[in-house]
């Protein structure tokens, strides 16, 4: 039998056709498996894009209630601006927070004004936005106004309080003393008391613990304007008034002896002799520190006005008040017999025409009557005038809403 040879065997060219069919397949696979990633990777991209930060204002809306600062909030970012325009285009400066999220006014906003508020923001990507809002507030239905000495501008004695009589009732007098700042060219400690004036009306009075120096330059500037009185109402304006400190002039007064000195500076200018009241409950003149109110010069003086019934109705010069109730010292040539002799007066300190002249033509308000002596008829009152220098340094301090 013959044998056939056999040769290597052919595999099918088929199986190779298919094997390359396969890569071929995977690498199409491959490559339309790319196509979606990067879709997707543009829509990630689109959705981690930042939006600008959200800003909140408040208060916010109409008719809002005055009496709260202006605050600005970022949500997502900080703040890179902010600009906050009241009544008549006047804008409010604000402080920044440390991580520049909140903005807060300074000030608080006002009765019956509009405000618009405008903010500039960043993301921690870096997106940039701006928003603008605005708000009304309502109108106050009572309104506080204040009364104020000394004057703006003026030049006033060593003795001379900063006094604030209100219209209506503080009941808030935290809220109102926090609105208060005075300012002294040389550190002047002192310190705000309060008192019902002797007109019965509500009274604050900022005095030093001694009497001011010389050449002292004092500013007051009461930023009441948005300040909730209490049930008195608000107050819808700011005061400020600036004063010197004259020379040191102290005027004393010793009814046991009946006489008067003015010291300037420490030194005695002159001494001349006077009447004071006569003692007892309705006539005597009045112990402690006083302060020279008002220089009034010719003042008809009635008795009737003080509750002496038809004792005196007299015209009288040279006129220094010293007390609301009605303590002056003034000429009074009729009590010529009893000058440095005797108190015979109805409780004011009378002198000589020419002395009273004088004694007019030195002081000044602000300048402090130290009286002394056993016939006067008990200390003056902290609101009768300016008596605050009768009270205790510590007890004035307690006076303060703030202590």
């Amino acid at each position: 039998m013959s044998r056939k040879r056999v040769g290597p065997i052919r595999r099918p060219r088929l199986r190779t056709a298919a094997v390359a069919a396969a890569l071929l397949s995977a690498v199409l696979t491959a490559c339309s498996g790319a196509a979606p990633a990067a879709t997707r990777a543009a829509g990630d991209a689109e959705q981690r894009e930042e939006r600008a930060a959200t800003v909140t204002v408040t208060p916010h809306g109409g008719r809002v209630r005055a009496g709260e600062p202006v605050r600005v909030t970022a949500k997502g970012g900080t703040l890179t601006a902010v600009t906050v325009a009241g009544p008549h285009g006047k804008a409010l400066t604000g402080t920044l927070s440390a991580d520049r999220r909140t903005w807060t006014s300074d000030r608080n906003v006002v009765p019956g004004a509009s405000y618009t508020v405008e903010a500039g923001t960043r993301t921690p990507g870096g997106t940039t936005g701006r928003s603008e809002s605005s708000f009304t507030t309502a109108a106050a239905r009572k309104v506080n106004k204040v009364d104020w000495r000394p004057g703006d501008s003026t030049t006033v004695g060593v003795a001379q309080p900063i006094s604030l009589v209100f219209d209506n009732p503080v009941t808030d007098r935290a809220a109102v003393e926090r609105q208060l700042k005075v300012t002294t060219s040389d550190g002047t400690e002192g310190s705000w008391g309060w008192l019902t004036d002797y007109s019965g009306r509500d009274r604050v009075d900022w005095r030093p613990r001694e009497y001011w120096r010389p050449g002292t330059e004092v500013t007051l500037d009461a930023r009441l304007d948005g300040t909730d009185s209490g049930r008195g109402g608000w107050f819808v304006r700011d005061y400020e008034a600036s004063f010197t400190v004259g020379a040191r002039q102290v005027v004393e007064v010793d009814l046991d002896r009946k006489r008067l000195t003015l010291r300037r500076d420490g030194r005695t200018v002159r001494t001349v002799p006077v009447s004071g009241g006569t003692p007892g409950p309705d006539t005597g003149s009045w112990r402690g520190t006083v302060v020279v109110l008002a220089k009034e010069g010719t003042v008809r003086m009635n008795s009737e006005t003080v509750g002496l019934g038809d004792a005196y109705d007299e015209t009288v010069h040279d006129s220094i008040r010293l007390t609301w109730s009605g303590m002056y010292a003034h000429a009074a040539p009729w009590n010529a017999a009893f000058f440095g002799r005797a108190n015979r007066s109805h409780g004011c300190v009378g002198m000589s025409d020419a002395d009273a002249d004088w004694l007019y033509s030195q002081v000044r308000v602000g300048d402090p009557f130290e009286i002394n002596g056993s016939e006067a008829k008990g200390t003056v009152a902290p609101n009768n005038g300016f008596g605050d220098w009768n009270v205790s340094w510590d007890r004035w301090r307690e006076k303060s809403a703030l202590h």
